[in-house]
């Protein structure tokens, strides 16, 4: 995958915004592959300039059980020649009539190297547009004149020395940034701590929003790539603080350098709105989303589905089984219509919001997803679970979607039933007694 400032352009069109990929490259196996992963990112232009004598930067990451135990660097570091700079400023001249917003990203492999970066800045800020630099090293002079830059906590402290223990160490370290080298505005990331950012003049503290720690490789790329497309769309600096935290807590949930999607996005808000149970509750676009992440990691992603009106002891057994026999459980109920079209105008007892409250109560479910057709086949589809669970009433002919869960190499499950529970049964009796 694409690694770098390439990983940054992958964020930047996963956002649905155009990019202008401007880098070096190798000539070599490697090169061959950096340029043909670019065509493939959609509404991206790129000028990659050759380097002689150089490789194409190669990480290898040896991961075991969904843990990275190393990293493999091939490289040779070295700043770009006279010609190779000469030719990546003339491509940045040439995007600045289509660009909102230009990203400077180094990783201390080169290309900022010399002049590059100081240069860079000077014809972007003439050009009337956004410099944004996420840093390197200890030396901040060639970053001066920057609308904003965003150090992570241990770049922060190699360029100033002070100490970052604390809001306060943050917000010092960051100003102190700002004065020596004419920066506006200052993004420090802090891992567990969320992110701060700061001005010579005002400082806000955002808190983490991450829901589960996979991977941390990209997250910084991810932070500048939404930072960008915020600013670019017009956002203050703080919204678009607060759309970039929201985005890191969704990438380190997945392996690798991985990139954002909008509709993850877009509900990220109400993750953090709702209870850690609520949350639970997705789109159906959520719901693919987790569980495509979830397959990338060898989790077994087994699926039920049901109206689920009045749960009872039947229904908690179903579920045992069926977590039991996967690692994430998604359940999926019938909305109030479909549930309607299946069960009668009478039913159901309860909306689809309160039943998918009272399962996302339940730690043997990881997510509730609700489904408006009378059959779940179209979520089938979509989320191709490892594993589809129904209860021993069914038999494998009319289990719906078995077909297609098992044309791809799934499993389904009959699960054991409770004998003397039914939904139907208790309302008949609740309405006796009434």
């Amino acid at each position: 995958m694409l690694g770098g400032a390439g990983n940054v352009a992958a964020n930047v069109t996963s956002l649905g915004a155009r990019v202008v990929l401007i880098g070096l490259v190798g000539e070599d196996e490697a090169g061959g592959i950096v340029r043909q992963l670019v065509t493939e990112l959609p509404d991206a232009k790129a000028t990659l300039v050759p380097r002689r004598n150089y490789p194409t930067v190669v990480e290898t990451r040896v991961v075991a059980r969904n843990q990275q135990v190393i990293r493999l660097d091939n490289e040779l570091i070295g700043p770009p020649s006279l010609e190779e700079a000469r030719a990546i400023l003339s491509a940045l001249e040439d995007a600045l009539n289509e660009t909102d917003v230009v990203l400077l990203s180094d990783y201390g492999k080169g290309v900022m190297m010399g002049e590059t970066a100081e240069t860079a800045i000077s014809l972007v800020r003439n050009a009337g547009k956004l410099a944004i630099v996420d840093p390197k090293g200890r030396d901040y002079s060639r970053y001066r004149g920057a609308n904003l830059i965003t150090p992570n906590l241990r770049e922060l402290q190699d360029a100033t020395g002070l100490p970052l223990d604390t809001d306060d160490d943050v917000v010092l370290a960051s100003r102190a940034l700002i004065r020596d080298h004419a920066i506006s505005a200052v993004i420090a990331t802090r891992g567990e701590h969320g992110m701060s950012l700061v001005t010579d003049t005002s400082a806000i503290h955002v808190p983490t929003v991450a829901r589960a720690v996979f991977d941390v490789s990209g997250a910084g790329d991810t932070v500048a790539a939404t930072v960008a497309c915020g600013l670019a769309v017009g956002m203050l600096p703080e919204q678009a603080a607060h759309l970039a935290n929201a985005a890191a807590g969704i990438v380190v949930g997945k392996p690798g350098t991985s990139q954002v999607m909008p509709s993850e996005l877009a509900a990220a808000p109400r993750h953090q709105e709702l209870g850690p149970s609520n949350a639970k509750i997705v789109l159906v676009e959520e719901a693919v989303a987790y569980t495509r992440l979830w397959l990338s990691q060898n989790r077994i992603v087994g699926l039920t589905n049901g109206c689920f009106d009045l749960l009872h002891p039947g229904h908690l057994s179903l579920l045992r089984q069926a977590r039991g026999a996967c690692d994430r459980l998604v359940v999926a109920i019938n909305s109030d219509n479909s549930a309607r079209r299946l069960k009668g105008q009478t039913r159901p007892i309860q909306t689809e919001l309160a039943r998918a409250a009272v399962l996302a109560c339940l730690d043997l479910v990881d997510l509730v997803v609700i489904f408006s057709e009378v059959t779940p086949i179209a979520l089938i589809e979509a989320i191709r679970p490892d594993l589809l669970i129904k209860g021993a009433d069914y038999t494998l002919d009319n289990v719906v979607g078995a077909d297609i869960v098992q044309s791809y190499g799934g499993k389904v499950l009959l699960a054991e039933l409770e004998q003397g529970f039914s939904t139907t049964d208790m309302i008949a009796r609740i309405r006796a007694v009434s």
